[in-house]
């Protein structure tokens, strides 16, 4: 589990906006500190240094995860056979 960033508020599109502390990647599944599912990454955006992300929800109430801190879980890494 990392740690993506804090909530900063919420998009005229309903969607969560963060400031990110390490860039996920699109359609990472983001969590909150219990490993409830929250979302995905939807987009990244803003300046290298201190990227921002948008997250679209897949909760009822997005407003509740306001000022709190959200992680992403890591993808599994796929591993091809061999063909002979």
């Amino acid at each position: 589990m990392q740690r993506l960033g804090y909530v900063l508020h919420i998009s005229s599109s309903k969607n969560l906006i963060l400031r990110a502390e390490k860039p996920p990647k699109i359609n990472d599944k983001v969590v909150d500190e219990n490993l409830k599912s929250v979302g995905t990454v939807f987009d990244v955006f803003g300046p290298v240094s201190s990227p921002y992300v948008a997250v679209r929800p897949s909760v009822e109430r997005p407003q509740r995860f306001m000022n709190h801190v959200l992680y992403v879980l890591p993808r599994l890494k796929k591993r091809w056979k061999r063909r002979r």
